[in-house]
This record gives C-alpha cells, structure tokens and sequence, in this order.
C-alpha cells in the first residue's frame, strides 16, 4: 500500500493569525570584530526571513535582552575562528509561527518561547526545538530569567555554598543578573550587602530584600567593608572587574569566595581587560585559604532546564522579582525596534539600569496581529 504523504507542514508557513510571513526581515549582523558596538554591528533591512527544518521553530521575537558580552561576542573574543558576518543577540522571547514536522511533536503555531541562542537581534530566528522553552505567555519577565537568572541561581548553586548567616556581597547589584544574586541569597537566609551607583538603584535593592546597600559613587566601598565587616565576606558575587574585583578580594573572609561572572569594566578596552593587582593573588588567597571560581553558563548546560524551571515557579508564585528597564528614562526613550539596540547597549554602559535591559520588538505592519 501506498504510504499516504502529509503535505500539511509545507503549508505551515503561516502564522497563527493567517498573515504571511514576509520573506524577508530586519536583523543585526557583525560586519566588523570591534569591542565597540555601534562600529561592529550593522542593521540589515532585508535579510531573507529563514526557514525552520525538520526540528526546528520559526520565531517571532517580541522581546530581547541585552547582555553586557554582547560587545565580547562583536569582538570575536568567544570564537576566534568565527569570522564576520555573523548573526548577534543571545536571547530572546517570542511566538512560534512556523515549525517543522518534528518539532510539531511538541509545539504549535502560535504558542510563546524563549530561548537562548545566537541570533536573537533579528524579527524572525530558528530556534531548535530541543533549545526552546515553553511559556505561559509572551512576556518580558521571562526574557530575564533565561540568561541573568539563570547565571545568579547555577552560579550560587554550585560555587557559593550559600547557608544562614552567611555574608554575601553582591557588586553591580542593580543589573540584570545582580537583581537575582540578591534575591537568591536572601532566600538561602544570607546577609546580603550590594554595590550600586545611585540611591534609585539603593532603594529598588532594598525594596528586594538587601541587607545593606554601598553607592559607590558617593562612598568608599573598601571603607565601608572594613568598617562594617571586619571580619570579611564569605561570598562575592562578582561582575564588574578592574577596581571592583581589587576591593572584593580583599574583603574576603577566612575560607571565603569571590565568583567571577564577568568583568564589564574591561569588555570596551582593546583587550576586554582591566588590570587588577594579580601579583599579590597567591598570598591574599593563601592568608585566608580564600578561593576564586570563575562561572560561564555554557559550560553548564547540563542542568540548564532544571534552573529555570526552578526560577520560572519562583517567578509564578511572586516569589522572585524580574525587574524589566526598557530605557523609559533614557534620552532616546523607550527602546522599540532594533534599531533601538544600539542606544540599549550604551546605556547599560553608562550604567544606567535598573534590572535587565530589554527590547521590544513590534509587529510588523504586514501581520494582522
């Protein structure tokens, strides 16, 4: 007998609305290896729209996160042997208006995903099936979670060996990944101390849960911690680098540990580096059998879902704040459009934000949406 085709899926390229999809799209492409952005990266008007395979999910993006090594990543510094052009944007968080006949296994048109993979600075991106995550609904809180939470909770998790009482310090605390170490540390029933660099960002870290807030701009952070820790902090969640990392490691308690999650105050230098005072390292560590961990969430993706499923209940239950800026206050406004990614990615380096730094991208006039 006759196997009996089902050629429904070639027609599936259709969203859930009956709109076309246009054949081509809008998307941020890495002309140039740059620490800066804006020389970088290029808007492309009319990229062909890509089709997904057999596995795969065609998204729509709604929302995208910004992430401070976006600028790593425009610099060629994660991959060398990946040469421009390439696609830029870690994640994002959409609906699915096409798939694949696999993939249709577990998805269908219309329902909301976010993921995390390369490419996500575009209005449409494939997304392998397998890498997607369902969600209730399309909403920017849960962008927050999939690269900033999940960094805070994995990190914690497996180096901070958090329990009662213990002394956290949190730098950057204000960030889109800081929010979370904070919030996480004051769960694990934690004293938390935070770094910012405004009393609006001081009082949104007290109105999550820190214990002590120290604005940088007006205070001697390393003052403050010897006056009021004397005897040091057992763990640093730490992102900022140069100075900051200098500071923190010498805050560090007897058996204490600093993670390092990233070192933004180097990413816009030629080599993504600022100095710090590395010669004395091997006997600050040895005095106080201290330790610094460095944390990529790359290398665990082995317990990647588990985490933010995890954070995804938190966040259902109202147990977790994911705080969303969109540039409201910035001097361009709010951030629409990809365009808008640029002026996103100088403002988070003016360090500005409060929260994770988002963009929303709106549908396109041809949609019916």
């Amino acid at each position: 007998s006759r196997p009996i085709l089902d050629m429904s899926y070639s027609r599936h390229f259709l969203d859930f609305q009956g709109s076309s999809i246009p054949s081509s799209m809008k998307k941020l492409v890495v002309t140039k290896l740059s620490q800066n952005f804006r020389e970088a990266v290029t808007l492309q008007q009319d990229s062909p729209v890509p089709l997904p395979g057999d596995g795969d999910l065609l998204v729509r993006n709604r929302f995208v996160g910004i992430n401070a090594s976006d600028i790593n990543y425009s610099a060629g510094r994660y991959d060398a042997s990946v040469k421009p052009p390439f696609d830029i944007g870690f994640e994002g968080v959409g609906e699915v208006v096409a798939l694949g006949l696999s993939a249709s296994a577990d998805y269908t048109v219309g329902q909301a995903v976010a993921y995390v993979k390369a490419g996500s600075f575009a209005e449409y991106t494939v997304v392998p099936a397998r890498q997607a995550v369902p969600l209730p609904s399309v909403k920017p809180e849960f962008l927050t979670l999939m690269v900033s939470g999940a960094t805070a909770y994995l990190s914690l998790k497996e180096l901070g060996d958090l329990s009662e009482g213990k002394k956290v310090l949190v730098t950057a605390a204000a960030g889109g990944t800081g929010q979370f170490a904070v919030q996480l540390a004051k769960k694990a029933r934690c004293h938390v101390i935070g770094t910012c660099s405004s009393d609006e960002k001081g009082g949104f870290l007290k109105s999550i849960g820190c214990d002590h807030t120290i604005n940088y701009k007006t205070e001697n952070v390393e003052s403050v911690l010897r006056k009021d820790y004397p005897e040091g902090v057992d763990v640093v969640y730490e992102s900022v680098g140069g100075k900051m990392f200098d500071l923190a490691l010498n805050a560090l308690a007897i058996r204490g540990c600093l993670i390092v999650i990233g070192f933004i105050a180097g990413y816009q230098n030629p080599t993504g580096l600022q100095p710090i005072k590395a010669e004395l390292l091997p006997a600050k560590l040895l005095k106080k059998s201290a330790s610094i961990r460095g944390f990529f969430l790359n290398h665990y993706l082995s317990d990647y879902k588990m985490a933010l499923q995890h954070l995804l209940k938190m966040y259902e239950r109202g147990d977790l704040v994911c705080e969303v800026d969109f540039g409201d206050m910035s001097p361009e406004g709010k951030f629409t459009g990809l365009e808008s990614v640029f002026c996103a990615v100088d403002y988070m380096y003016m360090g500005k934000n409060i929260g994770k730094i988002v963009v929303e991208l709106p549908h396109s006039v041809s949609s019916k949406l």
